[in-house]
């Protein structure tokens, strides 16, 4: 499955929320700093899915903050 996600960085609470248009809004606590953002998202959305993180995958936007991501489930 893939699912497009909004990620806000240095934001004071972390969580996962999906808004009504399908998109996933995942807050984190850490700056967009070499990569460290994209593996808090990663553990964030693990846990919200309750899997493994190596069964989410970045597919697009590593650079960004509109990212694709892929989960094997």
């Amino acid at each position: 499955m893939k699912i497009s996600v909004i990620v806000k960085t240095k934001s004071k609470k972390e969580g996962v929320e999906k808004t009504q248009e399908g998109v996933y809004l995942v807050r984190v606590n850490v700056p967009p700093i070499d990569g460290k953002a994209n593996k808090r998202v990663i553990e964030l959305l693990a846990k919200y899915y309750d899997c493994s993180k190596s069964q989410i995958t970045l597919m697009s936007g590593a650079k960004g903050k509109n990212k694709i991501f892929k989960i094997d489930l």
